[in-house]
């Protein structure tokens, strides 16, 4: 696969811009400060850059444009280790609403109104876990209670979207982040990432609230969940790209016993292993990008899931390998392999580890039931 004229353009003018608004220097400052999100940095990629559009149809309000178009984004923004909720709003709660059929709140996303979260009950669970919270229903709304642990970019986000067990079904409610909710920031690995604990006591909703007709399709929150393990596996393939290019630059320059340690052998051979690991990775997420609105349900889940692991190890072994040959400095603050190995080790924690998704992969190809 080769990208198109239009792709190249939107992947160079994307890295062009992230190079000069997301520096690491700048990351660094942010989190000095106690900033847990670049919210300038969301305004311009949200309403400026339409980025939020790339995959939403366009009789949503999008560009219509497909998935290749929003992995080449998600790669460079994982690369750049960006502090905007993009993976949340566009990757997950956006195919959740399209699956449903929304004509409301995906126009908002499109346009860079909105930055949306989604309340999984687990986001480390395959399936994003049982619904804890229960939405009571009466004449004239709804009552929503029960906590959810631990929900990615909740602090920032202006709806979150809550999976909820109502009259026997598994309802999903758009709640604004005004209408009483308790938000508890948790301390985090990546500091990139920001999650925090969502806690319901009765808060009342309107019946427009709830999004999903007659009980929440299990379709519908696979293909959102395979959108999100996507944008995911292109966020670590950025990231071990980018974290590559500065330990390449590092070695480059780091003499040791009288020349650069980038001549040794040992240390071109792992270097060349990383580049050969990178481009099947790479390959195999544009590929599951391609495909992605056209395969059946099952082939997509185990093409994602493949993925999903093959990403998950590059991004450890990338900045496992930066750390090493950086030497003891690369975990100081000043240094930068470290925020790499922080994102790394928490994104291969989301929706599934490596021998469930394995699990999955042999399951399909044995024909058993998922």
């Amino acid at each position: 696969m080769t990208l198109t004229t239009d792709q190249r353009m939107i992947r160079d003018e994307a890295a062009r811009f992230l190079s000069e608004r997301a520096s690491r220097d700048h990351l660094r400052s942010l989190i000095d400060s106690g900033t847990r999100s670049d919210a300038a940095l969301w305004r311009t990629i949200a309403q400026e850059l339409g980025w939020c559009a790339l995959a939403i149809p366009e009789d949503s309000g999008g560009l219509g444009l497909g998935m290749v178009e929003l992995s080449i984004v998600m790669e460079l923004t994982g690369g750049a280790l960006t502090q905007v909720p993009l993976w949340s709003t566009v990757c997950l709660a956006a195919p959740l609403l399209g699956a449903l059929g929304d004509e409301t709140i995906l126009p908002r996303i499109a346009a860079g109104e909105v930055a949306a979260a989604v309340a999984l009950p687990d986001p480390g669970a395959v399936d994003g876990g049982a619904p804890q919270v229960v939405a009571e229903s009466g004449p004239d709304s709804y009552r929503l209670t029960g906590t959810i642990p631990c929900v990615i970019n909740a602090e920032v986000a202006d709806l979150i979207l809550i999976p909820a067990r109502t009259d026997g079904q598994i309802g999903l409610f758009s709640l604004p982040a005004d209408r009483g909710q308790v938000v508890e920031p948790l301390g985090v690995m990546d500091a990139t990432r920001p999650m925090a604990r969502v806690v319901l006591d009765g808060v009342s909703l309107p019946p427009e609230a709830r999004l999903d007709r007659g009980g929440l399709p299990p379709d519908a929150l696979a293909l959102a969940l395979d959108q999100a393990r996507l944008g995911l596996a292109a966020e670590q393939i950025g990231a071990a790209a980018a974290v590559m290019d500065l330990t390449l630059a590092y070695i480059a320059e780091r003499v040791q016993f009288g020349r650069t340690i980038a001549s040794f052998q040992a240390i071109k051979h792992r270097c060349a292993l990383l580049q050969v690991q990178l481009a099947e990775a790479r390959s195999l997420a544009w590929g599951a990008a391609t495909g992605f609105a056209s395969l059946p349900a099952r082939e997509r889940g185990m093409e994602i899931a493949a993925l999903k692991v093959l990403a998950d190890d590059l991004a450890r072994l990338a900045a496992r390998e930066a750390i090493q040959m950086h030497g003891g400095v690369a975990m100081t603050w000043e240094y930068d392999p470290h925020f790499y190995f922080k994102r790394a080790q928490a994104t291969s924690a989301l929706l599934g580890h490596a021998d469930q998704h394995l699990d999955r992969i042999a399951d399909g190809l044995l024909g058993k039931e998922a």
